[in-house]
């Protein structure tokens, strides 16, 4: 699953409208600012609030471990 790189360009968080970062091996976006996992069904990202998901702190943490360790595509850029 991969999304298009002009969308990735201009895809924000629609909470906050800051920066998401794609884990595209789990099929979601997140924003870590507000521990907020936005799903990607069939190529879709799904950026509805309502259906997105608050993560646990262990969840949370476990993603950021990967961002930190640069396994993620950052959006806006």
């Amino acid at each position: 699953m991969t999304l298009d790189s002009q969308l990735m360009h201009v895809l924000a968080c629609p909470i906050d409208k800051g920066e998401l970062h794609l884990l595209e091996d789990e099929g979601f976006l997140y924003n870590p600012r507000l521990r907020r996992r936005y799903n990607i069904r069939d190529g879709i990202a799904i950026m509805l609030i309502d259906e997105s998901e608050e993560v646990s702190a262990a969840e949370h943490e476990r993603i950021t471990v990967r961002i930190a360790a640069g396994e993620s595509r950052v959006t806006g850029r």
